[in-house]
């Protein structure tokens, strides 16, 4: 397992438009996802021990950012033929029992991730209304284990500030997680 760290947030860069199959059986795109304060696009996946670590604060995240104005959207890109704990069947098994409240989407040809430029999972990027990068970091401290309670929300303060004024913060601690499984 090879442990990632994501880059600086590339202010301002423009969101990457995708169209890829939900494990609700629609097709989602950029556009349906987006929010009316902006949109957190999240490359997870469900075998990765960094994910799992902090899958129910990004639920609980999430739900309170859709109720600032900015829904979520999460991609799984990893090469399900190699991980079978990222099976499409599993990630409809994992959102049931988490109760994701955000779409949750195949990356089947890694195509989108590549785009993104996402490296690891999780990858974290936050769009401010025009859909304009504000946040390329951390959900939290946690890593392979859950932070303590009472942890700085990283995330939820930046998309918060994000759906607040469009802008995000300069200061943000990358992200850290698995290596996106790639196919050869």
């Amino acid at each position: 397992m090879v442990s990632l760290e994501t880059p600086v947030c590339d202010f301002d860069a423009a969101a990457i438009d995708f169209n890829l199959p939900g494990i609700d059986g629609k097709n989602w795109s950029l556009q349906s996802c987006r929010g009316e304060k902006g949109l957190l696009v999240m490359f997870i996946c469900n075998h990765c021990p960094y994910v799992k670590a902090i899958q129910d604060r990004l639920v609980r995240d999430t739900k309170e950012l859709m109720a600032l104005g900015v829904n979520s959207v999460a991609i799984m890109s990893n090469d399900q033929s190699e991980y079978v704990e990222d099976s499409f069947e599993n990630m409809q098994k994992i959102a049931q029992e988490k109760a994701y409240s955000f779409p949750y989407l195949l990356d089947e040809t890694q195509s989108v991730a590549k785009a993104y430029g996402a490296v690891c999972t999780p990858d974290f990027f936050g769009y401010n209304s025009d859909l304009k990068l504000q946040y390329r970091g951390r959900l939290d401290a946690s890593r392979k284990e859950t932070a303590p309670e009472g942890t700085p929300r990283d995330l939820f303060e930046a998309m918060k500030l994000v759906a607040q004024t469009g802008k995000g913060p300069l200061e943000q601690i990358p992200s850290m997680g698995c290596s996106i499984k790639w196919r050869e």
